[in-house]
């Protein structure tokens, strides 16, 4: 009899191990399918994505690509020594480079700036009676540095447009102002039409006729420490009178 009773008792517990086996395999395919697939879609990223979808991503990808090849190209040429192609397009490469994105490597040379330069101008203003008066003049420098002082997040146009456009025309004139190379009058243009957006196109309702650039050179006295003696005496380099045009003054009014 005890025979005859553990014999059913062991068939008992190998169908319920059975059974229980069974349940665990159904749960393991169930949580398998539930990964693999969550909601029916078995693909991910822009696999996933519906057409229209897919066509926008693929488009944003092109133009983010020509716009980096074509700003690679261009400060490659502006950096690259004079070639065919660079002096063919001279004009284009300027214009897309200047100010914002030159490569200037004069903080790391071996003899660094040592000196303060200022720009400052004056303008011209014409009476209706055809007389003419003159303003005094404008530190377009100080006016920038007011700005960009104290400020956590200064505007580049105010830390470099006016310094670098001044660089641009005093390494492309003589010392009497004559234009030197193509790009002389291209860095005239571009000093007066920054002066005119600075100044104004107009003042005390009289309009701005001829305008006048300066810069003002003061070398940094050395230390208190240093044996060193250096000139602080100011350097005027005074431009001729420069007159204002019609598309000066459009771009001035922008």
């Amino acid at each position: 009899m005890d025979g005859k009773a553990d014999g059913r008792a062991a068939e008992s517990g190998d169908e319920h191990d059975d059974e229980r086996g069974e349940d665990r395999g159904e749960e393991r395919r169930e949580e398998g399918t539930g990964k693999a697939g969550g909601n029916g879609i078995g693909q991910g990223g822009v696999a996933g994505l519906s057409l229209p979808a897919r066509v926008v991503v693929g488009a944003a990808g092109v133009v983010v690509a020509l716009a980096a090849a074509v700003h690679l190209s261009m400060v490659f040429l502006h950096v690259a020594p004079q070639n065919s192609v660079s002096r063919q397009h001279a004009a284009a490469i300027d214009a897309y480079v200047y100010p914002e994105f030159e490569q200037n490597w004069k903080f790391f040379a071996p003899n660094p700036l040592q000196q303060n330069t200022a720009v400052q101008a004056r303008a011209e203003l014409r009476r209706p009676d055809g007389s003419t008066t003159v303003t005094p003049w404008t530190d377009l420098s100080a006016q920038d540095g007011a700005a960009i002082l104290h400020n956590p997040f200064p505007s580049h146009t105010r830390q470099n447009e006016l310094r670098r456009a001044w660089d641009f025309y005093a390494s492309t004139h003589d010392a009497r102002e004559q234009p030197v190379g193509l790009r002389g009058r291209l860095s005239e243009q571009y000093v007066r039409r920054i002066v005119v957006s600075r100044l104004g196109g107009g003042r005390d309702g009289l309009p701005v006729d001829r305008i006048q650039v300066r810069s003002v050179t003061v070398p940094i006295a050395p230390p208190p420490w240093s044996d060193e003696k250096a000139d602080t005496k100011p350097v005027y380099r005074v431009l001729p009178w420069w007159p204002v045009t019609t598309d000066d003054r459009a771009e001035a009014g922008r």
